[in-house]
C-alpha cells in the first residue's frame, strides 16, 4: 500500500523523461570524467591521487547514500527526494564547471561538485524507480522500466564517447553547464507530480550509528587506496587510514549483527544465492577500472586525443542496448548461473584484448574497439540474470532491503574498482621507469619512451582478470545449477 496525494494519478511520458534527464545527469554527464580527466587536468593541475579520488568519489558517495536516501524517500516523500537530487545535480555540475585552475580551491571545489553528483544519483535512482511502481501499471510500467534502464545503462555506456566529443568541440567545462541545464529541464518536467510515500507505520528509526561507522570505514579505505601510492604504503597517513577503516568496519559488523532496524541486514547474507550474486555484482562493477585505464593509456602513452579514444567505446554502448534483452532470454532458458558465467567470460576476453599494450598503437586501438563490444555484451548477458538471482531468492518482505544492498554493491564496486585500478596504473607510470621483468618476458614493439604507461596498463589489466576469475568462482559456488522454473 502507498500513501499519495492522488490515488488516481497515472504516470505519463513527460514525467518519465524528467526522471530520465535526472538519471542522465549522473550516468552520462558525471561519468564523462572516466575519459576526460587526463585532458581536464592539464588545466587544473591536480596531483594524481587527488584527481583519482575526484574520479571515483561520485560512485563512492552514491553507493554510500543510496540505501539511506531510498529509506528517506519512502518516509518523507519520493518526489521530494527527486527534487533534492535535481538541486544537488545542478549545484554539483556548476561547482565542477566553475572550478578554478591551479589554485588552493581547485581540489575542494572539484571534489565537492563530484560528491554532489553522487548525492544526486543516490536521491534520484531509488525514488524514481519506486514511483514507476506507484504511478505506472501493466505494460505501461514495463515500458517505463525499460526506458528508465536505458537512462542508466545507455547513459553510462555512452559517457566516454559524449565526453570526448564535447571536450574536443566546446571544452570540458561545457559538459557540466549542459549537465546543469539537463537537471533544470528534468526538474520542470516533473512539476505537478503528486507526492508518494510508504505507509507511516512502516517507518523505522534510522540507524545513525550503523551508517556512520560504515561511512567512516568505507571512506577511510577509499582514501587509503587512492593516496597510498603517493603517501607511501607504510607512511603515517596510510597506516592511520587503513587502521581507522579496519576498526570502523569491525565495530560496524559487531554492533549491527542481529540488531533490529540495522542499517545493513546481515540476515540477507544467510541466503547463499543472494550473497553470491551480490559479491559477483560488486566485482563486475569493480572492473570499471579497466575502462578508465584503457582510455588513459591511449591518451598518455599513445598520444590519442580524448575524442578519438571516446569513439572506440561506441561498441560498448551499442552492445549493451542490443543484448540486454538477450540476457533476459538466456535467463528464461538456462536460469541465472550460465548467462552470469558467460558474461564474465566475455569480459575476461575483453580485458585480455585490452592488456595487449605491447603492440603498436594502431593495432591496439583496433583490439580495444573489439574489446569494448565484448565488454558491453558480457555486461548485458550478466545484468538481468544476476539481478533476478539476487532478488528472486529473497522473501517478498526483504526484497526492498535486498535491492538496496545489491545497488549499493554496484556503486561501491565501481568506486573501489576505479580507485584500485588507478592506484596500480598511477603507481607504476608515475615512476617513469618500465618494469624490467615485464620487458624481459614480453617484446614491446614501437616507441620505447612510453613503456611506463604501457607496462602500468598491462599489469592493471592482469589484476582485473584475477578479479573476474573470483567473480566466476563466486557464481559457481553459490548460484544453483538448475533452470529457473517458469512460475518463479
Amino acid at each position: 500500500m502507498q500513501q499519495t496525494s492522488s490515488t488516481t494519478y497515472q504516470g505519463n511520458d513527460r514525467v518519465l523523461f524528467g526522471f530520465i534527464f535526472g538519471l542522465l545527469s549522473f550516468w552520462l554527464f558525471a561519468m564523462t570524467l572516466l575519459n576526460i580527466h587526463v585532458d581536464m587536468n592539464k588545466e587544473l593541475g591536480l596531483s594524481i591521487s587527488t584527481l583519482s579520488f575526484a574520479v571515483s568519489v561520485t560512485s563512492l558517495v552514491s553507493g554510500l547514500f543510496i540505501v539511506v536516501f531510498g529509506g528517506l524517500a519512502d518516509r518523507f516523500g519520493r518526489v521530494k527526494l527527486i527534487r533534492w537530487g535535481f538541486y544537488a545535480a545542478i549545484l554539483g555540475a556548476l561547482c565542477i564547471a566553475l572550478t578554478p585552475a591551479q589554485s588552493a580551491l581547485t581540489a575542494p571545489i572539484l571534489i565537492v561538485g563530484r560528491a554532489l553528483q553522487g548525492v544526486s544519483g543516490a536521491c534520484i535512482m531509488p525514488a524514481s524507480l519506486a514511483l514507476l511502481g506507484v504511478y505506472w501499471s501493466g505494460k505501461g510500467r514495463q515500458r517505463a522500466v525499460s526506458l528508465w534502464s536505458m537512462g542508466t545503462w545507455g547513459g553510462s555506456s555512452f559517457a566516454a564517447l559524449f565526453g570526448g566529443f564535447m571536450i574536443s568541440t566546446l571544452g570540458w567545462r561545457a559538459i557540466f553547464y549542459v549537465c546543469a541545464l539537463f537537471a533544470i529541464i528534468g526538474l520542470l518536467l516533473i512539476k505537478g507530480l503528486p507526492e508518494s510515500r510508504a505507509e507511516q507505520q512502516q517507518a523505522k528509526r534510522f540507524d545513525i550509528f550503523g551508517f556512520v561507522t560504515f561511512f567512516v570505514g568505507i571512506l577511510s579505505l577509499q582514501l587509503f587506496i587512492a593516496n597510498a601510492p603517493v603517501w607511501g604504503w607504510l607512511s603515517l597517513y596510510s597506516l592511520s587510514s587503513i587502521a581507522i577503516s579496519v576498526i570502523a568496519i569491525v565495530i560496524f559488523i559487531k554492533v549491527e549483527q542481529g540488531q533490529a532496524g540495522a542499517f545493513m541486514n546481515f540476515a540477507l547474507f544467510r541466503n547463499k544465492t543472494f550473497t553470491g550474486a551480490t559479491i559477483s555484482n560488486l566485482i563486475l562493477n569493480a572492473t570499471a577500472g579497466v575502462l578508465v585505464v584503457s582510455l588513459s593509456v591511449l591518451q598518455q602513452g599513445g598520444r590519442i586525443d580524448p575524442a578519438t579514444a571516446g569513439y572506440l567505446t561506441i561498441g560498448y554502448g551499442v552492445s549493451i542496448l542490443l543484448f540486454i534483452r538477450v540476457g533476459e532470454k538466456l535467463l528464461q532458458r538456462f536460469g541465472p548461473r550460465k548467462p552470469m558465467i558467460w558474461g564474465c567470460m566475455l569480459i575476461i576476453v575483453s580485458v585480455i584484448l585490452m592488456s595487449q599494450t605491447q603492440l603498436m598503437t594502431g593495432v591496439y586501438m583496433i583490439l580495444t574497439g573489439v574489446a569494448y563490444v565484448l565488454f558491453g555484451t558480457g555486461l548485458a548477458f550478466y545484468a538481468t540474470p544476476s539481478t533476478d538471482a539476487a532478488l528472486s531468492s529473497l522473501p517478498r518482505d526483504l526484497s526492498g532491503q535486498g535491492s538496496g544492498i545489491y545497488k549499493m554493491a554496484s556503486s561501491l564496486g565501481a568506486a573501489f574498482g576505479l580507485a584500485i585500478s588507478q592506484a596500480i596504473y598511477n603507481g607504476i607510470q608515475v615512476s617513469g621507469e618500465p618494469i624490467e621483468l615485464l620487458g624481459n618476458l614480453i617484446n614491446f614493439v614501437g616507441q620505447q619512451g612510453n613503456l611506463n604507461f604501457r607496462h602500468a596498463a598491462m599489469v592493471t589489466m592482469y589484476f582485473n582478470i584475477a578479479l573476474l576469475l573470483l567473480a566466476i568462482l563466486s557464481i559457481a559456488l553459490t548460484i544453483p545449477k538448475q533452470k529457473k522454473q517458469a512460475e518463479a
